[in-house]
């Protein structure tokens, strides 16, 4: 029952914190508060929020592992889906302020811009995951679910190139972002190698 209760608690806390951002922003909407530049208030919000959110997704096995509390597990699919759902504003802001809702020129943005390009072919590979996030996807893939779901780790890698690439000046932040990323990729390496030993048919 202990293990219950925090479980629930953690994930009111995961909810409160992934709203925090969105509830900012509309509030800063409202009382005109996103400064100067609005439009790229949002866009740099909603950006840094999703990738903020898959680096947090991508911590919860590794630490699972470390402390041994295994139902630390529940709180990865949410935070994997509140990462799509930032994903998601941060396209369509893109999409309806940057390109006017028009396809041609996102498509000539995602041709163009090689900043551009890394961050669509994230969000690409974002959508499946999402889609595929219930049990009864996860009943029908079968062993191809987590095939399907390590996309994270890629998408993960282009939303920091992505972020390298758009500020040019000062990378710091990006460059902080993309060591965290390398930690959390080297702690799930030996998971990640076990299981593909073991599905290796011997010889």
């Amino acid at each position: 029952m202990t293990q219950i209760h925090a479980v629930s608690a953690l994930k009111v806390v995961l909810w409160l914190s992934a709203l925090a951002p969105g509830g900012w922003l509309v509030r800063g909407l409202y009382s005109g508060a996103l400064g100067a530049n609005p439009v790229e208030t949002l866009t740099h919000v909603t950006g840094m929020t999703t990738l903020v959110l898959l680096l947090v997704t991508l911590a919860v096995s590794p630490l699972r592992m470390l402390s041994g509390w295994n139902p630390m597990i529940r709180l990865r699919r949410p935070l994997g889906l509140f990462a799509f759902f930032y994903a998601c504003l941060h396209f369509l802001i893109w999409f309806v302020f940057y390109n006017l809702v028009n396809l041609q020129y996102m498509l000539e943005d995602v041709a163009e811009r090689p900043y551009i390009t890394v961050g669509f072919s994230a969000f690409v590979i974002l959508i499946p995951m999402a889609v595929t996030s219930t049990k009864g996807w996860i009943r029908r893939l079968g062993k191809r679910w987590s095939t399907l779901h390590r996309g994270i780790y890629f998408a993960a890698m282009l939303g920091v190139v992505h972020y390298y690439w758009l500020v040019k000046a000062d990378t710091r932040l990006p460059l902080l972002l993309g060591m965290c990323l390398l930690v959390l990729l080297g702690l799930r390496a030996p998971a990640l190698a076990r299981k593909r030993s073991v599905s290796r048919p011997s010889s």
